[in-house]
């Protein structure tokens, strides 16, 4: 299993943007798709966007299309989750994840916080 620790939350205003990055601790490269989950307060954690190992596919939960998106730098075996017009309903613990594609994961970060308030 790979190790993998994300960076980048915190506090922003409505309609603001963040970066999360997930990097991980062996080589992702067209080995594993890796996803970003999230969980509200109070809430169950959700699927919010993948990308698979080949970079050719990418899947986003419907209520972040156009404002989300993912990408990677396997060089540095890092993946980022960029995130535009950030919403209240934005606001949970963001955790990356990482498997053999984007509908399993076997490996997962320990979640970094992000809260969207004014």
């Amino acid at each position: 299993q790979l190790q993998l620790v994300e960076s980048g939350g915190g506090w922003v205003q409505p309609g603001g943007s963040l970066r999360l990055s997930c990097a991980a601790s062996g080589f992702i490269s067209n080995v594993y798709a890796v996803g970003w989950f999230r969980q509200p307060p109070g809430r169950e954690r959700e699927a919010v966007i993948c990308i698979s190992s080949s970079e050719r596919n990418t899947h986003y939960a419907d209520s972040v299309r156009g404002r989300f998106t993912i990408s990677r730098d396997n060089a540095k075996n890092t993946v980022y989750l960029q995130m535009n017009s950030l919403e209240p309903e934005d606001t949970a613990v963001y955790y990356c994840a990482a498997g053999q594609s984007c509908f399993n994961f076997d490996s997962w970060g320990q979640g970094t916080q992000v809260t969207v308030s004014s």
